[in-house]
């Protein structure tokens, strides 16, 4: 909540340099959500399996796993963007980095789906 905090006490500060009128209105607010444990160590698995290195991060944006963890065992996997930039036009991954993102998806269901059968 520090982060809007910010955000409305800039954005106040602005708008009286500007003399101008700012609106804000939030559109969502949902709880974060913990993954499955489970699904992450298969994915942090497969990852190393494969040489690649991995970190647990977590993410601000609202991704749809972020709605199907309240009612499913969920995780994701991320690939790293040029940069770091994310959620932008600008944004670029390599196709080499996006085919080692897959195969770990891949690997991963492999995996689940087995200890399914």
């Amino acid at each position: 909540m520090a982060e809007e905090a910010a955000l409305a006490n800039y954005l106040e500060t602005l708008a009286a340099e500007e003399q101008v009128t700012i609106t804000v209105e939030r559109l969502a607010r949902f709880k974060p959500v913990a993954f499955d444990e489970g699904i992450v160590a298969a994915v942090e698995d497969a990852a190393g399996a494969r040489g690649l290195r991995s970190r647990r991060m977590t993410s601000g944006a609202g991704h749809d796993a972020q709605m199907i963890a309240r009612i499913a065992p969920s995780a994701m996997i991320f690939v790293q963007s040029v940069g770091g930039i994310s959620h932008n036009p600008k944004e670029h991954t390599p196709d080499t980095d996006l085919v080692a993102g897959a195969n770990v998806l891949l690997d991963v269901v492999r995996k689940l789906t087995a200890s399914e059968v």
